[in-house]
């Protein structure tokens, strides 16, 4: 069993930065990509970056990549997402998510996850 937890999350002025860190543990989870995703009142969760946790190979949704920095530092077992020049549209819960061993090579959908976290809140205000 695969355990996330998410923190980092606020309220922020439009144009400002946040940090999120995820922190996992359990089961085997260093042999999997780990994932955030976000999800908007009355939308879909929407991939927004991530991060094998073996060589530090990353992917990004197109609308995030210049804005969004996913790392980890493997010692801690932690990775972050560095979320910068924000926009009031980026407003929802963050989750972190550990990839499934049935997931698909790409790692970019909700499905291909077996384990989450159970979200932090940004607001991003105009």
């Amino acid at each position: 069993q695969v355990h996330l937890v998410e923190s980092g999350g606020g309220l922020v002025q439009a144009g400002g930065s946040l940090r999120l860190s995820c922190v996992v543990s359990g089961g085997n989870f260093r042999s999997y990509p780990v994932g955030w995703f976000r999800q908007a009142p009355g939308k879909e969760r929407e991939f927004v970056a991530r991060i094998r946790l073996i060589g530090g190979v990353t992917d990004y949704a197109d609308s995030m990549k210049g804005r969004f920095t996913i790392s980890r530092d493997y010692s801690k077992n932690t990775v972050y997402l560095q979320m910068n020049s924000l926009k009031p549209e980026d407003t929802a819960i963050y989750y972190c998510a550990s990839g499934a061993p049935s997931g698909s090579y790409f790692y970019t959908r909700a499905i291909d996850y077996a384990y989450w976290g159970q979200g932090t809140q940004v607001t991003v205000s105009s």
